[in-house]
């Protein structure tokens, strides 16, 4: 690392070995070490950004502003090279035909006759509010007594909303993450009638119960799977630190907020202490914790932690470990997924080259001293990178597993994309206001995101749940 024209990595070194000779006395060589530990502390925090940690980009030290336009790789504006486009298509059936006939009078004289005509197609929409009234029959007997046709469900006071409006303000507000004053005005402004605070609460809370049944379902579904993701982001409730936790698949979203982070909210959660096979996590302990699932763990945390190590200890092993595990992933990519058994093999032979190499230029800590014949107390002190590479020797099977099973991915992505939508509605809520308002987003925004992993908008999940029906009938 590098400050101004010093390159501090050289002037620590210079400094270690100036502590080596004899002639420096033994109180200045304890003070020396004392600094020399407090500036490696400081400088491993300095070095710790985005890249090489789990900090968001936001926080990136000096981090530079995009100038207005431009973006990360400079690369020019609108579709790029090789992307798949999904452009409009013309329909058969459009909803109006408007004939343009053609003004004689602007054509050069002559005699016309017409050949037939050119075709283009706009698409647009309307916004339109409908108002249903519902005329519901009152007979009478010869007794007196009246009798009244029922009304449908929506239709539940004098004037009420219907389910449309019900899902679309569910939608805005826990897929669009709408704060509510925004909600309010949108209606107003587009629908031209008032919708409250409190209504679009009402809502919600509606929506939530109508999932009850959701809930106890997505568990059953995720426990039939393969292979499933997990991860735990802290979120901000009322002003205090809590976690959301999430368990997903290819198929199904399960969110819970909870008091804490560890096994006692996994086990609340009801998932992974029944579940039976491969989890992919970013080696959080209490993980480990259950001993009836098998562990991979994610190397997008591992190439972060290996860049971090590079660049706050100059780590050279991690160069070669960061090439093996990007080289090792484009291979089984261009492979269809899977290595073969000689190729795996190979793969875990250099795997294990590095590691020694690493040992050689990074030898472990020496055992705690003894002082008046007993042994100093506890263990010896390790850096981050001495910490990162006993993981990478002891945890080996867990993160080349993505090399010999088809269904275990390179990374944790899936399971950390499930949960990223928290952070934005944080960002721009602040904070959830209960505990109550937390596990309402966590059911709804479950319950859309399994929608559209199986191909159903968030739009059309909504509109049916509030109509009463199940859209994973046939799942």
């Amino acid at each position: 690392m590098n400050i101004g024209d010093i390159n501090v990595k050289e002037a620590i070194k210079k400094i270690e070995e100036a502590m080596t000779r004899k002639d420096v006395p033994s109180d200045l060589k304890a003070v020396m070490e004392i600094m020399l530990l407090l500036i490696k502390l400081l400088l491993q925090r300095l070095g710790i950004n985005s890249k090489n940690s789990s900090k968001p980009p936001s926080q990136d030290p000096n981090r530079t502003k995009k100038k207005n336009g431009q973006n990360e790789n400079q690369k020019k504006r609108g579709g790029q090279e090789g992307r798949v486009s999904d452009p409009l298509k013309p329909v058969d059936n459009p909803d109006e035909i408007i004939e343009l006939k053609i003004d004689l009078s602007t054509l050069p004289s002559g005699e016309y006759k017409s050949t037939g005509y050119e075709k283009r197609q706009v698409f647009d929409f309307s916004i339109r509010t409908t108002v249903t009234e519902y005329r519901a029959e009152v007979v009478e007997n010869e007794n007196g007594q009246k009798f009244t046709a029922p009304f449908p469900s929506e239709a539940k006071g004098f004037v009420s909303y219907g389910n449309r409006v019900r899902s679309h303000a569910v939608y805005l507000s826990q897929y669009q993450l709408l704060p509510y004053n925004r909600i309010e005005e949108y209606f107003k402004d587009e629908m031209q009638f008032p919708l409250s605070a409190g209504s679009i609460n009402n809502f919600l809370q509606e929506a939530f119960e109508k999932l009850d049944w959701f809930e106890h379902f997505v568990k059953s579904r995720l426990l039939e799977e393969r292979v499933i993701h997990a991860d735990e982001t802290g979120v901000n409730i009322n002003g205090e630190r809590k976690w959301l936790h999430g368990n997903t698949s290819l198929n199904w979203t399960y969110l819970i907020p909870h008091e804490k982070r560890g096994k006692e909210a996994m086990d609340k959660m009801g998932i992974l202490s029944s579940f039976s096979g491969i989890v992919v996590h970013d080696h959080w302990k209490p993980y480990f914790k259950h001993s009836n699932i098998s562990h991979a763990l994610c190397n997008a945390h591992h190439l972060r932690e290996l860049q971090r190590a590079w660049e706050t200890e100059g780590q050279e092993w991690t160069q070669s470990m960061i090439d093996f595990l990007l080289k090792t992933n484009e291979e089984i990519s261009q492979n269809g997924g899977l290595l073969s058994k000689e190729e795996s093999d190979i793969r875990r032979t250099r795997y294990r080259e590095i590691l020694k190499e690493a040992e050689k230029e990074f030898p472990p800590p020496e055992p705690s001293p003894i002082v008046e014949g007993k042994k100093k107390k506890g263990r010896a002190k390790q850096t981050f990178a001495r910490n990162l590479l006993n993981r990478l020797r002891d945890f080996e099977r867990e993160i080349l597993l993505f090399m010999d099973d088809k269904d275990v991915p390179f990374t944790n992505n899936l399971g950390e994309r499930d949960i990223r939508m928290t952070k934005v509605q944080q960002k721009i809520s602040g904070c959830f206001r209960s505990f109550d308002g937390a596990k309402i987003f966590c059911r709804i925004r479950s319950y859309l995101s399994s929608a559209k992993k199986h191909g159903i908008s968030p739009s059309d999940a909504l509109d049916a749940l509030f109509r009463g029906e199940n859209i994973f009938t046939s799942k």
